[in-house]
């Protein structure tokens, strides 16, 4: 039997892609209700739509696949007491990551005038986009430290440091953590007062995970009394209802885009489609879009050669320009976005 499948529309490479294999029902991420999926066997979702109780009890949902890499919109203690498998895209954006985060850098860098050999890049959470941008780092010349508990408690023989320890040395400090709300591990609010405060006087902040990590209030405190002299911000409390200070505030601001590339979106999709194939035994394990070239990695480019060609891939300057005019539009920037091409 074909498995009935409802998709969030803006889900790329989707449209007649299992023609041959599933029945695809198309809605927006936002707008998917309970009786949408009552009858439906899979669900494919992106960070907007909320699957919880309220949305899947008593459907026939076997499969939430989400094309991303986090999963906080998805209540995984219900799915599992329920028999939903849930599978996501981790990893299937980080080098669209790790190049936004890579622009940032190159467009503060010549604002400030500094080079990477002048600087200690701080990141914390070293996960696939974590990792990818500490090796990067590293191959430019910045002096990176590292902090991750969970893998640090997990293996100690790892150089990593406690975040007590890296706050204060790092001039500029990158965030890619998980969200997590309780635990040892809780990431929520991990940027408040006390965090900002301990920070090297003039640091850079930039925060490309998820926005309920930051405190608001105490990044706009740490800007405003210029402890902080920079931030860059893609992830923001209350999407799409961001707060206009802090927009205002941060020298880069983006509506939550870091990893739309079109390789990361081709593999978001294929991470979905292949779940699929998975679960309701299709032969999709290789599928990925025809119409997409993957991305064939250069780890041998300088920084000489990122600060001449970044914009021509990436225009952060750009980006933030249009948000910080039309705020309003976030959701929609978001929606119509012009995926960026990977090209190292």
């Amino acid at each position: 039997m074909r498995p009935k499948v409802v998709a969030d529309a803006a889900i790329p490479f989707l449209e007649g892609a299992l023609n041959d294999y599933a029945d695809l029902t198309f809605k927006k991420g936002s707008e998917i209700t309970s009786e949408d999926v009552h009858s439906a066997d899979a669900l494919f979702v992106r960070t907007r739509t909320k699957c919880n109780k309220e949305l899947l009890y008593g459907s026939s949902i076997k499969l939430v696949a989400t094309a991303t890499i986090g999963h906080d919109h998805i209540d995984l203690d219900f799915c599992k007491k329920n028999g939903i498998e849930v599978a996501t895209a981790a990893g299937c954006n980080a080098r669209g990551v790790l190049q936004y985060v890579m622009s940032a850098l190159a467009g503060l860098s010549v604002k400030d005038g500094w080079t990477p050999q002048d600087k200690t890049l701080g990141v914390i959470g070293v996960g696939n986009v974590g990792s990818l941008v500490a090796a990067y780092a590293k191959h430019f010349g910045f002096n990176v430290l590292c902090c991750d508990p969970p893998k640090q408690d997990a293996n100690n023989t790892l150089n990593y440091i406690s975040l007590g320890q890296l706050l204060p040395q790092c001039d500029i400090i990158t965030v890619h953590v998980p969200l997590t709300r309780e635990g040892k591990y809780k990431t929520s609010d991990m940027a408040d007062d006390f965090f900002f405060a301990n920070m090297k006087q003039g640091a850079v902040f930039i925060n490309s995970s998820r926005g309920e990590v930051i405190s608001d209030e105490a990044l706009i405190s740490a800007l405003k009394n210029r402890h902080i002299s920079r931030a860059v911000i893609d992830t923001w409390n209350h999407e799409p209802a961001i707060n206009k200070e802090l927009l205002n505030l941060a020298t880069y601001a983006t509506p939550h885009i870091a990893g739309y590339s079109l390789q990361g979106k081709a593999s978001g999709t294929a991470a979905v489609v292949r779940a699929l194939g998975r679960h309701f035994g299709l032969p999709l394990e290789e599928w990925y879009p025809s119409e997409v070239t993957p991305t064939q990695p250069n780890t041998d480019i300088t920084w000489d050669e990122l600060l001449k060609t970044i914009r021509l891939y990436h225009d952060i300057e750009k980006e933030t320009n249009i948000l910080k005019t039309k705020p309003q539009f976030f959701e929609n920037y978001r929606e119509t976005y012009n995926y960026r091409t990977e090209y190292f």
